[in-house]
């Protein structure tokens, strides 16, 4: 599975971006499907994921009720809308995908819960 992620850019504090991270290579309708970021000298973190086969999604505490991350099976393309962007949301975005091997919500709120990774996309919010 290749991902490509696209959609970064550079925004205003308090304004929207939508991420797009498009699979190709294999259908992944069924995987677990989520986005990382990394700030400058910081851990890649956690940030959303999507559980296709249960229809479950789950977010990172400091992005609840600003990030949204919803998929299109028939587009293969998973997406990343985030509201109310502030300057600590500046950071490469990263998509990645697994098949479902686990059912805990925990195990895939973290990296090693990944197989497949885009390359990443910089999101820059400005003050």
């Amino acid at each position: 599975v290749q991902l490509q992620a696209s959609g970064g850019g550079l925004v205003q504090v308090g304004g929207s971006l939508t991420l797009s991270c498009t699979a190709s290579g294999r259908t992944f309708s069924n995987y677990v499907v989520a986005w990382f970021r990394q700030a400058p000298d910081k851990e890649r973190e956690f940030v959303a994921a999507n559980r296709g086969s249960v229809g479950s999604t789950f977010y990172a505490d400091s992005v609840k009720g600003r990030f949204t991350i919803s998929r299109d099976n028939a587009k293969n393309t998973v997406y990343l809308r985030m509201n109310s962007l502030n300057p600590e949301d500046t950071a490469v975005y990263y998509c990645a995908a697994d098949p479902p091997r686990q059912t805990s919500d925990l195990y895939y709120r973290s990296r090693n819960g990944y197989t497949y990774w885009g390359q990443g996309t910089q999101v820059t919010v400005s003050s």
